[in-house]
């Protein structure tokens, strides 16, 4: 037991097992696998959290039946297949002592028909939240083939080595449609009274205990108050799942907190939501419910989030799930009191959510291990055959990454940063409203690179001479990029530079963050970069320091890019908030004195309007100075991050790890 987390680290009981702590690794959708089934990739995923001693894992869902698959990655429905592949992943977990459960779904009327290939079952045939089309209101007999199918879901589960399940029954899915008088207007014996509303769930919960057993762990995730009007209020879903405790049908709860219906950003929420989001539901359902245990999630990131959450009584578990994924370790670091190795998740989504909505298997930002254990062998890197001098240019997140992962490794590492602080253009980053807990890990690179003993050197800035002479046995460039100050904007791309960029009232979003412009009142600010945080974030900063700003973007939509992070409604509904004007479909031709003519890129006509500051949202240059001196060096040169092209953080910190292991 931890002496700082004394109840986060106490055992607990569950049904048939004993957690050996309260730290759960919740569902959510990796999309990972081959072909519908769990392979090397959530093998080597799952494995390392259990390694890294969480107390129960919730493997993502499968789809309980053929009309709720939801994405290409999902696992096969209504197949024996996937038994033997799963059974892999729960022996190997069972043996770090980690309770394994499974969690079965069916988004109801929120489907996805280009990858089910089926239309969507749902309560009353409502329309789609997901999309603008029509749903399927079962008939009783496909009522009931939907419970079998749970069931059978559920026994497929209990052969594959699972100690339980996990019922979807949140953010109004089929389970909570069936619940909510809102999307269940059925009038027979399966919708009406609220014993009707629920019938579906008693007899699925009821008719999977039979089939399981009393050794089997049964549980519901579950969300809160239906965030609109008419919808399941916090009261409602008490009685809900009061009746459902005092049946004995669920040994747990795990609540969530947005929904399909509106706050579907809330579901994986971001930065922009407050710390521990989750605890007001969940202690709201710990506080009726007589035997089921209770579990928070929501932006429950660090020990302490948890360990106050428990002692104070408002859950029995915590679901901690991105900072597991940032840190698989997280459980381990934190009961053997070492909460300053945890590497901090930073709610970006962007490469966890995002990826996978672009359909891509999700990986993280802070830790490019994720998705890559099986290959890599989980996240605590191997010690180097050889020990070598290794010499780091650069000290953003690039070149940080390559220092600690290789001194990791047992390298004599020197890192060399021109600046007066590691960071590079991420620590401008954190300096944008919300987005603080940047520093979190720039903090934590800091306290790693300490404690591997790099020798950093700020105030620095190198020459080639000296690095050839330096008799470092390989050199990292990781230089990073410098702000295009041309103004060249896509949808003018046959002109290289923007008519009047030189001018002394034009700066970039990098001025504006590191203090050395401070613009006029009026702000223009030119996005050529699809609303990305650089453009976006920086626009939220001038605002909140009073100044008025426009956004001209090329894009059809404001923010457009952060949507697969979960961040653009936020971000958007914050530009309406603190008065930011989006021009969308427009670019700048020109800027002459304080006056900028404006093209309308759908009908070609022109405005000219009067600011007293231009600001560059533009595509980065890579700084290749060095690169390109070192041609022929005596010893390897290796180029990453936005040295080699300008990208995002997850790219540099990916390149970084990847050379560290090669060396």
């Amino acid at each position: 037991m931890s002496a700082n987390y004394p109840t986060l680290f106490s055992p607990m009981q569950l049904r048939h097992k004993t957690l050996k702590n309260r730290v759960v690794f919740g569902p959510h959708t990796v999309n990972m696998s081959d072909n519908g089934l769990p392979g090397d990739r959530h093998f080597g995923y799952y494995r390392e959290r259990a390694r890294g001693g969480a107390g129960m894992i919730v493997v993502e869902p499968s789809p309980a039946h053929r009309t709720g698959v939801l994405i290409r990655g999902n696992f096969l429905a209504e197949s024996d297949e996937v038994i033997p592949h799963f059974r892999r992943i729960t022996d190997e977990c069972h043996d770090h002592g980690t309770v394994m459960l499974h969690q079965i779904y069916h988004i109801g009327g929120h489907g996805d028909q280009d990858n089910s290939w089926e239309p969507y079952w749902s309560p009353s045939g409502f329309p789609s939240m997901h999309d603008p089309w029509g749903t399927h209101a079962m008939t009783d007999a496909e009522v009931e083939e939907m419970i079998e199918a749970f069931v059978e879901a559920a026994r497929r589960d209990k052969e594959a080595g699972f100690d339980g399940v996990d019922i979807f029954a949140g953010y109004n899915c089929l389970v909570d449609q069936f619940w909510s008088p809102l999307t269940n207007r059925r009038d027979d014996k399966w919708g009406g009274s609220l014993e009707n509303r629920m019938r579906f769930s008693v007899e699925l919960l009821e008719r999977m205990r039979k089939m399981a057993g009393e050794d089997f762990i049964i549980g519901l995730t579950v969300s809160g108050a239906e965030p609109t009007r008419a919808g399941l209020s916090l009261e409602d879903k008490q009685e809900i799942l009061s009746i459902l405790d005092e049946k004995g049908l669920i040994d747990y709860v795990s609540c969530g907190t947005g929904s399909y219906l509106h706050d579907f950003s809330k579901i994986v929420p971001s930065f922009h939501f407050d710390m521990k989001l989750g605890q007001s539901d969940a202690a709201a359902y710990k506080a009726v419910l007589k035997h089921a245990k209770v579990t928070a999630e929501a932006r429950i990131k660090t020990p302490e989030n948890a360990e106050d959450i428990l002692s104070s009584g408002g859950a029995d578990m915590v679901s901690i799930v991105r900072g597991q994924i940032a840190d698989p370790h997280w459980a381990n670091k934190a009961s053997s009191d070492r909460r300053a190795d945890i590497r901090p998740c930073i709610s970006c989504n962007q490469v966890c959510i995002g990826r996978r909505f672009r359909d891509y298997y999700a990986s993280c930002l802070v830790n490019p291990s994720v998705s890559r254990e099986h290959e890599w062998d989980g996240d605590i890197p191997p010690p180097a055959a050889k020990p070598k001098e290794i010499l780091v240019v650069g000290g953003g997140p690039a070149g940080m990454e390559a220092a600690r992962a290789a001194a990791e490794r047992g390298h004599r590492v020197r890192l060399v940063e021109k600046q007066a602080e590691l960071g590079g253009q991420f620590r401008l980053a954190a300096g944008q409203p919300e987005r603080g807990e940047i520093n979190q890990l720039l903090t934590w690179y800091q306290a790693q690179l300490e404690k591997h003993q790099v020798r950093v050197e700020l105030r620095q800035e190198i020459t080639a001479e000296q690095i050839a002479e330096s008799g470092a046995d390989a050199v990292i460039l990781a230089s990073g990029s410098t702000p295009d100050r041309s103004g060249f904007q896509r949808s003018l791309m046959h002109n290289d530079s923007l008519p009047g960029a030189d001018q002394d009232n034009v700066c970039t979003v990098h001025d504006v963050l590191d203090g050395s412009v401070i613009p006029g009142n009026n702000v223009l600010l030119i996005d050529d970069i699809d609303g990305w945080w650089p453009a976006s974030g920086t626009a939220l900063h001038l605002a909140r320091q009073r100044h008025m700003v426009t956004i001209v973007t090329a894009s059809e939509k404001a923010a457009a890019k952060l949507d697969l992070s979960l961040t653009g409604d936020t971000t958007r509904a914050r530009f309406v908030q603190m008065g930011v004007e989006v021009l969308l479909a427009t670019s700048v031709e020109k800027w002459e004195g304080n006056t900028a003519t404006l093209l309308n890129l759908y009908t070609g006509d022109r405005d000219r309007r009067e600011f007293d500051s231009l600001v560059l949202a533009c595509t980065n240059r890579p700084d290749t100075m060095l690169s390109d001196a070192l041609s022929e060096a005596p010893m390897p040169i290796h180029t990453l991050g936005d040295a080699m092209a300008p990208r995002t953080a997850h790219m540099a910190i990916y390149e970084a790890r990847k050379l560290a292991l090669a060396l």
